[in-house]
């Protein structure tokens, strides 16, 4: 190991010299290596992990943006972060079977709020103006909001984020929800202006809190089987972006449909479709999440045997809610050096999943990874 991997191991979290030689520069979280990777020999990247350059374009416009709303009526702005109280437990909760890094999450919810959100505002305004608002709300909002959501979770690939289908769906969701909430932001500004504040609430924030995520989920379904069959990218992605699309427009057509004529008869439907596509989604993540998680306690033993993880740690990550009592009776300080043992453990469980022959690489760098997590999170 290099002199600068050695170095960061007591160093706080930055950018230091890849111990494997794949990148130049590889994010040290304070704990362990992560899998973001940037710059060139003689470049230091300078923003941490959590930011990227797009994102910080966006939120150039972002920020002020919020920073008014909040001042011209700050209650729907708290009323507007209401549906992070009832997705973000979810995707929590989703992401348990293979912990990302905090720093991961933060951007993917940063994308959404502030590329997909700014690029989104921008287009549909023009076509607004163009063509009207009714050919923004059922064509270029789907379109294009579907694009600049599915660009973040690529983005996520990009940065070798993504180890399987429950890695896909939780970061689409993720940034879905970074988007929604500017969105709603808008919206309910906008409605308490009219007077109709409450409503647009019941509708967006607590009937429907899931649509965003619920569009963009096909798009990280379908980059996540990609990743984890080692199938075409592009296409996988094109099939998922046009069920994403469809989905939203239909969604978005329904509603736009019963405004226009006064028939709340559709808003009935269009709410009992997504209400019944949703519980379908809700079905198949749990699934895909069941199948997961018994795929990575089946593989602990093996993990444990061929990369020397102790008798204690093999018995906590061969059970799954030995594995949960476990994290829950560690202090707080302390969850996110289990979370990196496990994901690392996650990561190899994964990558033996996948077809063709085994990743040598990939494979020295988790289990190093895995080596030094243990060490600084002494969960043995």
């Amino acid at each position: 190991m290099t002199r600068a991997a050695d170095h960061a191991t007591v160093a706080g979290p930055g950018w230091y010299p890849d111990p494997w030689g794949v990148s130049p520069w590889r994010w040290w979280d304070g704990m362990a290596w992560t899998v973001h990777l940037a710059g060139t020999p003689d470049h230091k990247p300078r923003l941490p992990s959590w930011l990227s350059v797009p994102v910080l374009i966006g939120s150039v416009v972002t920020v002020p943006l919020v920073v008014l709303l909040t001042v011209v009526e700050p209650v729907a702005i708290l009323l507007g972060l209401v549906p992070l109280l009832i997705v973000l437990p979810v995707l929590a909760w989703l992401d348990r079977v293979e912990p990302e890094p905090r720093s991961s999450r933060i951007h993917a919810v940063l994308w959404g709020a502030t590329v997909a959100g700014v690029v989104s505002g921008i287009v549909n305004t023009i076509v607004a103006g163009a063509a009207g608002e009714t050919a923004a709300a059922v064509v270029s909002a789907p379109l294009v909001e579907e694009a600049m959501k599915g660009l973040g979770v690529l983005w996520a690939v990009r940065r070798r984020e993504v180890d399987s289908v429950i890695d896909g769906i939780v970061y689409a969701g993720w940034v879905a929800l970074g988007f929604a909430v500017v969105e709603d932001f808008l919206y309910f500004v906008d409605a308490a202006a009219d007077g109709f504040l409450v409503q647009i609430f019941v509708l967006r924030a607590l009937f429907t809190p899931f649509a965003h995520p619920l569009f963009t989920s096909w798009i990280g379904l379908a980059i996540g089987l990609a990743v984890t069959r080692r199938q075409s990218l592009a296409a996988n992605a094109a099939w998922g972006y046009g069920l994403a699309v469809v989905s939203h427009a239909a969604w978005n057509g329904s509603l736009t449909y019963a405004e226009r004529s006064g028939n709340n008869a559709a808003v009935g439907i269009a709410a009992l479709c997504f209400v019944g596509l949703f519980f379908a989604a809700v079905v198949t993540v749990i699934l895909i999440r069941r199948a997961q998680q018994q795929r990575f306690v089946a593989a602990a033993p093996m993990l444990a045997q061929r990369y020397g993880v102790t008798a204690t740690e093999a018995h906590v990550f061969s059970n799954w809610r030995v594995m949960l009592t476990a994290r829950r009776r560690l202090p707080r300080s302390k969850r996110a050096g289990f979370d990196a043992v496990h994901a690392a453990m996650a990561r190899l469980a994964l990558l033996h999943e996948r077809p063709g022959a085994l990743d040598t690489v990939a494979e020295r760098r988790l289990v190093d990874q895995l080596h030094r997590a243990r060490a600084a999170a002494s969960v043995a």
